[in-house]
């Protein structure tokens, strides 16, 4: 299992956010944080996730987010295994 912290960020949170949600809480089980940021003024929203898993679950989980149009998504891993 891998420790990873995932970047989200919506330009156009209003358009997105519904399905950007509905996979955050379908994987649920493999986040251990979240922290949103809503950026009003610039029509932009961060939200950053601190997750626990197998490099598959961590890749699918962004790889659902980053087919999104208007999301962009980065994932920084620990280099240690658990």
């Amino acid at each position: 299992m891998r420790i990873a912290v995932v970047s989200i960020v919506l330009d156009e949170p209003r358009d997105v956010q519904e399905q950007v949600n509905k996979i955050i809480a379908d994987n649920k089980d493999i986040i251990r944080g979240r922290m949103g940021l809503p950026l009003n003024e610039e029509d932009v929203s961060i939200i950053s996730l601190a997750v626990i898993g197998e490099n598959d679950q961590i890749n699918a989980l962004t790889g659902k987010l980053g087919a999104i149009d208007q999301v962009n998504v980065k994932t920084s891993f620990s280099k240690k295994e658990i």
